[in-house]
């Protein structure tokens, strides 16, 4: 999870990181594509980072005929993840994981979940963010300065 703690009912490997980098370029593995299939191209916005993905029944039965990073992906998201989570544990490119779930909600593989953006872009709760983050000691057990 984002706070690096490790989701319910998952153990400690499940939610380490698969592996090293990929060698792949990031073209290759979207077919040179920038956004999805569907939506993405014709509405002309993205899938913000935050976007919760949660694998749905067609896509756990469908898990052995997904290409590796599709599969991957399904496989991360049987408890809900948000894209940045998923690009980061897959070390995957953001962008990547965009393309590939947009692809992946359109074969109704991922149930996708986009937060409403009003609460979003609210500086309250980034400004509560940034409060939370200093109060945690760095590892000299020293709280940050605040502003």
């Amino acid at each position: 999870m984002a706070d690096g703690r490790t989701p319910r009912g998952a153990s400690e490997a499940e939610a380490a990181p698969v592996g090293p980098a990929p060698a792949v370029r990031p073209f290759l593995v979207t077919a040179g594509r920038v956004a999805g299939a569907a939506g993405e191209a014709s509405s002309g916005r993205t899938m913000p980072v935050e976007t919760q993905l949660v694998a749905t029944t067609n896509g756990l039965r469908a898990l052995d005929r997904l290409s590796f990073e599709q599969h991957d992906i399904v496989a991360a998201c049987r408890v809900p993840q948000s894209i940045a989570e998923i690009a980061a544990r897959l070390r995957l490119h953001l962008n990547v994981v965009r393309v590939l779930a947009e692809d992946l909600r359109t074969a109704g593989q991922l149930s996708v979940h986009v937060p409403d953006s009003g609460i979003t872009h609210d500086a309250s709760v980034l400004r509560r963010v940034i409060d939370g983050l200093r109060a945690i000691p760095d590892s000299r057990r020293v709280l940050r300065d605040t502003d």
